[in-house]
């Protein structure tokens, strides 16, 4: 771990970063150009002591789920992300099997998206990043390990994962996620994460089982979704998406017909998910 590099490339970074680039207000305040080290490690989910102690050469060594969580923060690319690994003596992630890294460009647009329903997630179902009004909405996808981490996989064996699905639409939400696992296995191969899931459920989940012999294949159309919430009631929404083919993910943005009583809900879900901040 080379500390002072390390410290030292986190302050450029940090210093290259705008408010506006993270979605946060400029504020008259604001004498220099730059995040915050608070801004910086709220961001990356971190005490402010902790993520300062880095930069002043005397932290701990950070642990490979830090690094990542500080690659997201500082809205890091790729390359940037591998450096960072490196400079803390950890191996550079292996691209192919990790795909929990956010693309920059992706994550100025979830930024930009404070008011909307909107998360990240990659092609195991895995969410990596989520606004406000999206955790309000579905609850903080983000604080699952393991195979839970999987939306895929907490369906077939978390009954609460389905609470906030009406019970009518639950064989055909069944079937488009196992069609998405098989898409993924198909692509990834033996001995893959998405391997290892499917393992997994085939092993625990007897519907999950039955779906996957049937070989379904997703569908290029995504009918309205609909939801049951504890706070606001029924909703139906619309689910559009951002594909980013090179990190295999997708940013899923929910919306409602303007005026519909679902976009009056999605209002007060927005105000519910502020109050989060």
């Amino acid at each position: 771990m080379d500390r002072a590099q390390l410290a030292s490339f986190l302050r450029t970074r940090r210093e290259a970063l705008q408010p506006e680039d993270v979605g946060l207000p400029r504020g008259p305040r604001r004498r220099t150009g730059g995040l915050r080290r608070e801004e910086v490690a709220t961001l990356s989910g971190m005490s402010t002591d902790y993520y300062s102690r880095l930069e002043q050469q005397r932290g701990p060594h950070p642990s490979e789920q830090m690094l990542a969580a500080l690659a997201r923060g500082l809205r890091l690319s790729l390359a940037e992300r591998d450096h960072l690994f490196q400079l803390a003596g950890h191996a550079v992630p292996r691209r192919a099997v990790r795909a929990d890294h956010v693309n920059p460009g992706m994550m100025r647009i979830l930024d930009r998206m404070h008011d909307t329903p909107a998360q990240v997630v990659n092609h195991l179902g895995e969410t990596l990043a989520q606004t406000a009004p999206a955790i309000a909405l579905l609850g903080d996808e983000t604080r699952y390990t393991g195979f839970a981490r999987s939306a895929h996989h907490r369906w077939f064996t978390d009954p609460a994962a389905r609470q906030l699905h009406p019970a009518q639409d639950h064989q055909t939400q069944s079937r488009l996620l196992v069609a998405h696992l098989h898409a993924a296995y198909t692509r990834d191969g033996r001995g893959s994460r998405a391997a290892a899931l499917v393992d997994d459920l085939l092993a625990r989940s007897p519907e999950f089982a039955q779906l996957w012999r049937e070989h379904p294949v997703p569908a290029g159309y995504c009918p309205p979704k609909h939801f049951v919430h504890p706070e606001v009631g029924a909703l139906e929404l619309h689910c559009q998406t951002l594909v980013d083919p090179d990190q295999s993910q997708t940013l899923l943005v929910f919306t409602a017909v303007p005026g519909s009583p679902s976009d009056e809900k999605l209002r007060l879900l927005a105000v519910i998910g502020g109050q989060l901040v």
